[in-house]
C-alpha cells in the first residue's frame, strides 16, 4: 500500500510538472507567436546597409524575443524629410503616412508640432538614477516645455578636421605645430600665414552662427536676449579674431558644405559637424586633375584664450508617441537596451557619433583599439579628449531659431565675399572690417 502510494504520488507529482511545463510552452509559444510590434521611422544608415537595422535585428533576436516584443523598421531617411514627413501626420495632412511608434526627431520638430503631448515624457519611464547615467546636457537637450520628450541614443558635436598631410608640408616650411590651432587666434594668425605661403585658403567653417554663439557664451556673455541676437564685448572680439583672415582670403567662404574644399584642397582645416566624417575622403584632387593620398585627422575645436572650453552638441534623438501602457513600456525597453553602454559604443563606433552616457565614454578606448579605419580611431580619440575637457552648448529653443541661424548664417558668408572682392580691389583692410561689422550689426543681427 505504501509502495502504492508512492508510485500515485509520483504518477501526479510527474502529471504537474508536464502541466506546467506544456503551459510555459504554449505561454513562450504565443509571446513568440505574437509579439508586440513597434514601427520605427530612423535616420542611421540605408533601408539595406544600417548599423541600427543590425542592432534591432540583434535586439528582436534576444531581449525582445523575451519580452515578446518586436521593432519594425519603417522607414530608414534623412532628418529633413523625417521632420517632414512628422509634421505632415502631426497635422492630419491628407495623404500622410500616420505616424510610427518611435521616430528619430530633433526638439525643433516636437516644437513645431500642433500638440507635442502626443509624445511620451520619459520621465515618466526613467528614474532620477537611470538619467543620472547619461550626459546632462544630452538629456537637457531633449526637454520640451519640461517634459523629456527627445531622448539621446547617439549624438555628435563639432569637430577639427586637418589635412595632416598638406599642414605638416606647411609646418616643415614654417614651423608652425597643431598646436597653434588650439586657440581661435592661433588658427585665423596661421590661416594668414598659409595665405601668404600658398595664395589658397587655410580654413573653412561649416557654421559661423555657432563659431560666434558658443564663443560668445563660452566667454560669459549671452548671445540671445530672448530671441534676438546681441552684440557686446565677447561678440567684437570673436568677430576681430575672424575678420581679417576672412577679409584677406585665408578662409573659404563659399556655400557649400566643409567636406568639398577639403577634397580639393582649396582649404586644409575645418571645423564642421563630426558625423561629417564620413564624407572627409583620403585623397585630394586638385584643379589640373591630379590627385594624391593624404592623413585626415580630427581635433577638438579651438577656443577663445581665457574661455570656458565650450562646444555645440549636435544630434537627433528618439521620440514615442503615446499609445497604449504596454506599447511604450516596450518602446522604453528598446531604447534603455540601445543606449546600455557596451551597445550604445557598438551603435556608435559604426555610425561616427557619440555615445550618451558617462560609462561608454569610458568603454571608449577599448573599442577605438578595434576600429581599422585610422580617420575613424582619430575621431574617438578626439570624442574622448572634448568629452573629457569641454562643456557641451544646448541651442536655445524658440520658434524662430532656425530662421534667426538661416539668416545670419548666409548674411555673413555674403558680407565677408563681398569684402574679400573689395580687399581684391586695394582697399583698406582696417576699413572693411569696421564697414563689415557695422553692416553684420545693422543688416544681419538687427534686420535694420
Amino acid at each position: 500500500m505504501k509502495r502504492y502510494r508512492k508510485v500515485k504520488f509520483g504518477l501526479i507529482f510527474c502529471l504537474l510538472f508536464v502541466l506546467v511545463f506544456i503551459s510555459s510552452c504554449a505561454q513562450e509559444k504565443d509571446k513568440t507567436k505574437e509579439p508586440l510590434t513597434l514601427t520605427v521611422w530612423h535616420v542611421y544608415g540605408e533601408q539595406t546597409d544600417s548599423p541600427l537595422n543590425d542592432l534591432i535585428d540583434e535586439f528582436n533576436n534576444t531581449v525582445g524575443r523575451q519580452e515578446g516584443i518586436r521593432i519594425q523598421v519603417a522607414a530608414v531617411s534623412n532628418t529633413s524629410d523625417i521632420h517632414d514627413d512628422v509634421l505632415r501626420a502631426a497635422n492630419n495632412e491628407p495623404g500622410a503616412d500616420a505616424l510610427p511608434d518611435i521616430f528619430v526627431s530633433y526638439p525643433k520638430t516636437v516644437l513645431a508640432m500642433p500638440d507635442s503631448d502626443i509624445l511620451v515624457d520619459y520621465k515618466d519611464y526613467f528614474s532620477e538614477d537611470e538619467l543620472s547615467q547619461y550626459i546632462p546636457e544630452f538629456i537637457d537637450e531633449g526637454v520640451t516645455d519640461d517634459r523629456l520628450t527627445v531622448f539621446p541614443v547617439a549624438k555628435s558635436t563639432e569637430i577639427m578636421f586637418v589635412n595632416k598631410t598638406l599642414f605638416d608640408r606647411f609646418a616643415n616650411e614654417t614651423g608652425v605645430t597643431l598646436d597653434n590651432l588650439s586657440t581661435w587666434k592661433g588658427l585665423f594668425e596661421t590661416a594668414n600665414l598659409y595665405y601668404e605661403k600658398t595664395g589658397k585658403s587655410f580654413f573653412v567653417h561649416d557654421y559661423w552662427f555657432n563659431y560666434f554663439q558658443v564663443g560668445v557664451t563660452s566667454m560669459g556673455e549671452d548671445f540671445f536676449d530672448g530671441d534676438k541676437v546681441v552684440c557686446k564685448d565677447a561678440f567684437n572680439i570673436a568677430y576681430e579674431q575672424m575678420a581679417k583672415a576672412s577679409v584677406t582670403g585665408s578662409v573659404w567662404l563659399e556655400d557649400g558644405f566643409a567636406t568639398a574644399p577639403l577634397r580639393t584642397g582649396d582649404a586644409i582645416v575645418s571645423v564642421a559637424s563630426s558625423a561629417s566624417v564620413l564624407y572627409y575622403e583620403d585623397k585630394v584632387t586638385y584643379e589640373d586633375n591630379n590627385s594624391e593620398p593624404v592623413e585626415v585627422i580630427a581635433l577638438p575645436v579651438p577656443c577663445f584664450e581665457g574661455a570656458k572650453k565650450m562646444v555645440m552638441q549636435r544630434g537627433a534623438g528618439l521620440c514615442t508617441v503615446k499609445s497604449t501602457p504596454q506599447k511604450e513600456q516596450a518602446a522604453v525597453t528598446f531604447i534603455k537596451w540601445l543606449t546600455s553602454p557596451e551597445n550604445n559604443v557598438k551603435f556608435v563606433t559604426s555610425t561616427g557619433y557619440m555615445p550618451v552616457t558617462n560609462e561608454a565614454f569610458d568603454l571608449l578606448p577599448e573599442a577605438i583599439d578595434k576600429l581599422d579605419n585610422p580617420k575613424y580611431k582619430s575621431l574617438y580619440e578626439a570624442y574622448i579628449k572634448t568629452q573629457k575637457e569641454y562643456s557641451f552648448y544646448t541651442a536655445p529653443k524658440f520658434a524662430t531659431y532656425l530662421e534667426t541661424e538661416d539668416s545670419f548664417e548666409k548674411g555673413i558668408r555674403k558680407l565677408f565675399r563681398d569684402a574679400v572682392t573689395r580687399y581684391g580691389q586695394n582697399e583698406d583692410c582696417n576699413f572693411i572690417i569696421q564697414q563689415t561689422y557695422e553692416r553684420l550689426v545693422n543688416d544681419v543681427v538687427k534686420g535694420e
